[in-house]
């Protein structure tokens, strides 16, 4: 009976274990089907969300300031210029010289007319030297003792005439002579006035604006001499040489002549070509990068700095004629600082939108 007992019990612990142990078996089966249950769940929705797409376009590199073509005010030959493609420059250097013997020759006699009618001015306000003074004083005396010895003879003559002594045609010349000592008196004070008085304002105020027309002149000569030297309006470096010392240049509005490329290559942006469906997704501040073939898969980072507000034609063109020159948006893409990218080449440029760390991994991916 005992030995039964033992059995039984025997039996009921197994049983148990078993049932424990199946309990175990179905409680990890639901835990691993919720688990799977709740990852595909995850994977579905992360499925269901669209990966925002790239905007890619095509692009052009240049400086920041663009490129800005410097030419001549004024048509002529070249006598030199100073700089050579490549050279780093300054603002307000001289970069080019035309030949200019004749600006600065009109240049010398405006300064000399200037000189001219200040001394005529100079001349006016001060009046006669003393020297023209005295010597005025001195022909008014002269003239006054030449009246008074003539009044003194003709009042002799009317004596001697009253007497019966002399005749009346020489009493009559005697008293003309003393009208004429008189009149030549009287021209001689005029005279000493004129030399001794003031400037009349009227001589003053025409002398004061000959000077201020030969001034003018002078500014004017001056103005065109110096559009004889070409100088730089940024700081920069030159991109490109149009023209060499002795060549001719022209100032055409119909046709321009440039004769320096010049930029600011401080800083690289790249023009970029954006469709216009995509317009509505470009903003400010998104990150983007180039590419190019000239340096493989190398990426060059940046980010939208200024976007147009005007859709128009492609601003970069492909060689191939029959390309078409549809309506395109355009935006300025900000590039690393120490990117030594040429100007002018045409990259491929890839935008990405607004869609946080999504966007951006799939940004990250090589292409």
């Amino acid at each position: 009976m005992s030995k039964n007992l033992s059995i039984s019990n025997f039996t009921k612990n197994r049983t148990a274990q078993l049932i424990g142990l199946a309990a175990f078996l179905l409680i990890t089966s639901l835990v691993i089907s919720l688990r799977h249950a709740r990852e595909n769940s995850v994977a579905v929705a992360a499925a269901a969300t669209p990966i925002p797409a790239l905007i890619a376009g095509p692009g052009q590199v240049e400086p920041y300031s663009e490129d800005i073509k410097i030419g001549s005010e004024l048509s002529g030959r070249l006598n030199t210029v100073f700089v050579e493609e490549g050279d780093v420059i300054h603002s307000s250097q001289v970069l080019a010289e035309l030949e200019n013997g004749d600006y600065r020759a009109e240049v010398e006699s405006a300064r000399a007319n200037v000189a001219a009618k200040q001394a005529t001015l100079r001349k006016v306000i001060n009046g006669a030297r003393h020297q023209e003074r005295d010597e005025a004083w001195s022909s008014v005396n002269e003239a006054k003792a030449v009246m008074e010895n003539s009044d003194s003879e003709m009042h002799r003559r009317q004596q001697l005439y009253s007497a019966g002594v002399v005749s009346r045609e020489e009493m009559e010349r005697y008293a003309r002579e003393a009208d004429v000592a008189k009149a030549q008196y009287q021209a001689k004070v005029e005279q000493h006035s004129l030399v001794d008085d003031h400037a009349r304002e009227e001589d003053r105020s025409l002398a004061e604006a000959d000077l201020q027309l030969a001034k003018a002149q002078l500014d004017e000569a001056q103005a065109r001499y110096e559009k004889t030297f070409i100088r730089a309006p940024i700081d920069g470096a030159v991109l490109r040489k149009h023209h060499r010392s002795g060549e001719s240049v022209s100032n055409s509005s119909t046709v321009p002549d440039p004769i320096l490329t010049i930029g600011d290559r401080k800083t690289l942006r790249v023009r970029v070509d954006v469709d216009e469906t995509d317009v509505g997704k470009v903003r400010v501040g998104q990150k983007a990068y180039v590419t190019a073939d000239a340096f493989g898969k190398q990426k060059f980072w940046g980010h939208v700095v200024r976007v147009g507000q005007q859709l128009g034609p492609k601003n970069v063109r492909t060689d191939e004629p029959a390309e078409k020159v549809d309506a395109a948006f355009w935006d300025d893409e900000g590039i690393d600082p120490g990117a030594q990218l040429p100007d002018g080449l045409r990259v491929d440029a890839f935008i990405v939108p607004d869609g946080g760390e999504v966007a951006s991994a799939r940004a990250s991916e090589p292409r």
